[in-house]
């Protein structure tokens, strides 16, 4: 039973956030995800890791969350905006995003179970995941580390029992 309800709340949680998060001005959204960027890869901007974004634009979305957002490099300082085309777009859902931030999951293993969808410039794509796979956790504050594991480690364990097949993809069936 505890299994089962550990299950639903790993598959709703993101669901019950969607709205606090909707309801949250843009501007905020902006702010803090900047902030949170320019943090965890300074060290990425210095060594210029990231000129490949210079002027081209990453849309991330996150569907079950309601959340989407835009950003590119601008005088070696990472923006973020709200909407406009993207050169490459990354499409996930919370859980798996999680996952792949606390690498508990490859994000080409995501994509090929449909679990991530990249869609756009092929190269500024891969360009994009390998950054996402060169991430340095350490860099992290301990306390952010620490919850990001626990929290990464209590939705893996909940995405371990049985759901619905297919139930959390989110790309097109091949």
């Amino acid at each position: 039973m505890l299994n089962k309800l550990h299950a639903q709340l790993v598959k709703n949680g993101p669901v019950f956030l969607r709205t606090p998060v909707k309801l949250l001005p843009f501007t905020l959204k902006q702010h803090v995800i900047e902030q949170l960027l320019q943090w965890q890869f300074r060290q990425a901007l210095e060594e210029g890791d990231l000129d490949f974004l210079q002027g081209r634009w990453l849309s991330i979305e996150v569907p079950d969350l309601g959340l989407q957002w835009l950003t590119s490099l601008d005088d070696n300082k990472l923006v973020v905006r709200k909407s406009g085309p993207a050169d490459v777009t990354f499409r996930a859902n919370a859980n798996y995003l999680l996952m792949i931030a606390a690498r508990k999951q490859d994000p080409d293993t995501l994509f090929f179970q449909r679990h991530l969808v990249i869609e756009g410039d092929t190269e500024l794509g891969l360009y994009v995941k390998n950054l996402m796979d060169a991430i340095e956790l350490d860099a992290m504050p301990k306390p952010l580390r620490v919850a990001l594991f626990q929290l990464a480690n209590f939705v893996e364990t909940g995405l371990k029992y049985p759901q619905t097949p297919d139930s959390n993809a989110i790309g097109e069936p091949c």
